[in-house]
């Protein structure tokens, strides 16, 4: 049942998100690829095109970010793949995208975004700033990671900022995602 509920809004998430895109004046041709260095439209219509950010955008949707992410910006964002999210525990993301569970599933993904525009070469090691308010650490060595979450795609170009897809959710300081299942 679970599944057949997500699976409904993800279709449902998706759906809206691709009219949102078809309306946007400033989206050009959809890239088929996310190593295509071209801009496309806004964070959200880039992460719709790219196809391996169904869960984000479900996510991204159910959290009411999509106008906050479709905005001027720019904004750097960090973005779990689908697998990323696969590899969460059973359960832990039927329970993020309840209603009740909004203002956390907010506070997770605004952990994922930075203001401004921060390319992959531009990166140096330390802690940063996200929009959520607490700090993620940014490492180059062996290539760029924020929380040990490792870049697997990176300078994603949107018009209002760059996407990083990222192999792992990160998850702010004092955030326990566990306690969801045990509702």
């Amino acid at each position: 049942m679970k599944v057949l509920r997500r699976s409904a809004l993800v279709a449902a998430a998706l759906a809206a998100l691709l009219t949102l895109s078809a309306c946007s004046s400033d989206s050009d041709t959809a890239s088929d690829t996310m190593t295509e260095e071209t801009t496309v439209g806004t964070i959200v219509d880039v992460a719709v095109a790219a196809g391996n950010f169904t869960t984000l955008v479900a996510a991204v949707t159910a959290a009411d970010l999509v106008e906050t992410l479709s905005g001027t910006g720019p904004f750097t964002v960090f973005a779990p793949t689908d697998e990323a999210f696969a590899a969460l525990p059973a359960g832990v993301l039927d329970a993020l995208l309840l209603p009740e569970n909004k203002a956390l599933l907010a506070q997770i993904l605004t952990y994922h975004v930075v203001s401004g525009m921060v390319m992959a070469a531009d990166v140096t090691d330390g802690e940063v700033a996200t929009v959520e308010g607490q700090n993620v650490m940014l490492m180059t060595m062996g290539g760029v990671t924020v929380n040990g979450a490792k870049v697997v795609a990176a300078d994603v170009m949107a018009s209002n900022g760059v996407i990083h897809a990222i192999d792992a959710v990160i998850l702010p300081p004092g955030v326990d995602v566990a306690k969801l299942i045990k509702k």
